[in-house]
């Protein structure tokens, strides 16, 4: 009988040939090979650490909420940090703890997507942005215009890292479905503001 498709073939037990015992070894023994040596399934380095898993609205918080106990450092990357809209602009409380932060002597860094000198949206509301946060005192860099970065993450006393999906605009912060996590762990932090000094 031959298949058709999207047709299951019945089984018939007489259409089963003998196997051989070297036909059920092999497959055995290969399995036994790669159960005892695991090939390792990721690229880059795990350290040890807790997770925080921020779903929605809870990034937001969280993190105006980490700015706020920061002591000594806070490093961010966005690809669009936007604090213009309505009044009550979470992304814009952000920008306001960050400045906070800054005047109260934490070292406060910022990097932002830039486009390649044309006029667009993101690079309009990015530019607004970063004239809003210098005139209070942070640090802000743009990208190069040549590459991309889309990376949304935060860094906070060298312990804490904030990553996932989140942009600073109002529609992440308030109304999209976004997961983001915070990480408790120095070592990752570590890699990760290695990673934003290369922006």
């Amino acid at each position: 009988m031959i298949p058709l498709p999207g047709r299951a073939v019945p089984f018939r037990a007489e259409t089963v040939r003998p196997m051989k015992l070297v036909h059920l070894v092999i497959p055995v023994l290969v399995a036994a090979i790669f159960s005892v040596a695991p090939l390792p399934l990721h690229a880059g380095t795990s350290h040890p650490g807790s997770a925080l898993i921020l779903k929605n609205r809870e990034y937001g918080e969280a993190l105006v909420q980490g700015i706020r106990n920061a002591r000594t450092s806070i490093s961010c990357a966005f690809y669009l940090f936007k604090i213009t809209g309505s009044r009550n602009s979470q992304a814009l409380m952000i920008a306001d703890e960050l400045i906070r932060a800054r005047k109260r002597g934490v070292a406060v860094t910022v990097i932002l997507e830039i486009d390649s000198g044309t006029k667009d949206r993101l690079g309009e509301e990015n530019r607004q942005t970063a004239d809003y946060l210098s005139r209070g005192g942070v640090k802000v860099y743009f990208d190069s215009p040549t590459v991309v970065t889309h990376a949304k993450v935060v860094v906070i006393d060298g312990r804490y890292v904030y990553l996932g999906s989140h942009n600073l605009t109002q529609s992440a912060l308030r109304h999209n479905n976004e997961l983001s996590v915070r990480i408790d762990s120095p070592e990752l932090a570590a890699e990760v503001a290695a990673y934003l000094e290369k922006l």
